[in-house]
């Protein structure tokens, strides 16, 4: 159900029933600060910095997601502006964490109107940044879509996984999915995969690949570029079942955290992005999970 608190004039359809990678510093220094890349006719991947987000062209205007931060936004919306001329009607929060939906002003000025799980707006309302704008609507655990000249978005809640709100965001004609964090291509989950819900995660996955798609556009951009591959998901799983694993037997051993820390290596995932900072902190949440029950 999509709950309204403003009144549209755009058709929503309400439709039953997307951990994070970071680029690192070098990498960063190899690639321009910006880039728009055009991925089908009307589906367009908007990268700066390290995070990246879509936009979808329709002869009714535009849907845009995660306006990240304000000064990646003054460069999206422009951006935008240079393939068309018809308005932003929809910005669509992928989640409500701060790094990937805080430069939203612009947009909203433009006249756009604002989409997020419910739990997203609790929690923005909570934190009163005065950066963030606050969704006009809501979605709730069953889902919705977007109907805009004739494309269809569709926004599924697939449980928690990196946060209690993310929204996998997919687009059936052009089988393309848009999942922020909890979706890492070849690359680890951010640190101590902080705001994280373990058990939900590995079901999170399996929802997002029953979809059919062929395409994932991560928030962050992969060593191996912008988009991954239904396999790219299932190596994930693979991951973070192998990682699961290997933390369980270390904390009936008595060896959660430092140790279990110091000790566990998987070195068949050595070459993905994160591995050398990120595994310590993912063996010490994945000892959270075991070792206490969180």
């Amino acid at each position: 159900m999509i709950r309204r608190y403003l009144k549209l004039p755009f058709a929503i359809v309400a439709f039953a029933v997307l951990t994070s990678l970071h680029s690192s510093a070098s990498a960063a220094e190899q690639q321009p600060q910006y880039e728009t890349r055009k991925l089908t006719d009307n589906v367009y991947i908007f990268r700066y910095g390290g995070a990246q987000a879509m936009f979808v062209m329709t002869p009714d205007g535009v849907i845009a997601t995660d306006p990240l931060n304000a000064k990646a936004a003054a460069v999206y919306l422009q951006e935008i502006k240079k393939i068309t001329p018809a308005p932003v009607r929809y910005v669509v929060y992928s989640h409500h964490h701060l790094d990937h939906i805080s430069g939203g002003a612009p947009f909203k000025d433009a006249g756009a109107t604002f989409v997020a799980h419910r739990r997203a707006r609790e929690h923005l309302l909570h934190l009163k940044d005065p950066n963030v704008v606050i969704p006009d609507l809501t979605v709730d655990d069953q889902g919705t879509a977007l109907t805009l000249g004739g494309t269809r978005l569709e926004l599924h809640f697939v449980g928690r996984n990196h946060s209690d709100n993310s929204l996998v965001m997919f687009l059936p004609k052009e089988k393309i999915v848009f999942a922020v964090d909890f979706l890492p291509v070849q690359g680890l989950p951010f640190r101590a995969m902080p705001d994280s819900y373990i058990r939900e995660w590995f079901q999170s996955i399996d929802k997002t690949s029953q979809l059919d798609w062929n395409t994932l556009i991560p928030g962050h951009p992969s060593r191996q570029g912008p988009t991954g591959t239904k396999e790219d998901v299932r190596a994930l799983k693979e991951y973070m079942t192998d990682l699961s694993n290997a933390v369980r037997q270390a904390a009936a051993e008595g060896k959660c955290f430092d140790q279990a820390m110091k000790e566990i290596k998987l070195p068949q995932y050595e070459k993905w992005g994160g591995y050398e900072p990120f595994l310590p902190g993912n063996i010490q949440r994945f000892c959270e999970f075991w070792g206490r029950g969180i």
